[in-house]
């Protein structure tokens, strides 16, 4: 019998190349037909196995989703950016590559970034996802979120709706 390795870590720079892959197709999946399509490819070439090894070192604390030595996903998070609201702790992103989702994998990489910013003293936590995203948004619904707030994000010039969900 074999056991299957899963682990949620802190990223490595020797990560870069497989997190740039898993943020490739995450975002693909995710986005195609809600960013239009010269935005999306822009967003995703920006982020590179470099872009990804600097992250590795950056202020923003990058987990990685590790499955039999396969990363599966990743998540980023840090201080709340939106100084109007009071949560201390936000998650920037959460991806996993799509032949990873739906199986109970995000739960663990999200349950492990909440402990993680808990344990930093943050109090609360927000997560901002694309109103068009309907999984994100209800996995975020599924998890104890509140639709708090809303703002506005520009694609190339389509803007697109995105929901704050708060924990306290």
């Amino acid at each position: 019998m074999k056991t299957l390795s899963i682990d949620v870590r802190r990223a490595e720079p020797h990560d870069a190349r497989a997190i740039s892959e898993a943020h490739r197709l995450s975002w693909q999946h995710t986005y195609a037909g809600i960013i239009p399509h010269r935005a999306l490819t822009q967003m995703v070439e920006r982020r590179g196995e470099n872009w990804w090894r600097k992250a590795t070192r950056g202020p923003a604390t990058l987990l990685v989703l590790d499955v039999a030595g396969t990363v599966a996903g990743y998540a980023t998070l840090g201080l709340n950016r939106a100084r109007a609201l009071p949560q201390e702790g936000e998650i920037y992103e959460l991806y996993l590559r799509p032949e990873y989702q739906g199986i109970g994998l995000g739960k663990l990489l999200f349950g492990e970034a909440r402990r993680l910013l808990k344990s930093l003293g943050c109090n609360g936590l927000v997560v901002w996802c694309l109103e068009e995203n309907e999984t994100a948004a209800n996995f975020y619904r599924d998890h104890g979120g509140m639709d708090f707030c809303e703002g506005m994000e520009n694609f190339d010039h389509k803007q697109i709706k995105k929901i704050g969900f708060v924990w306290n």
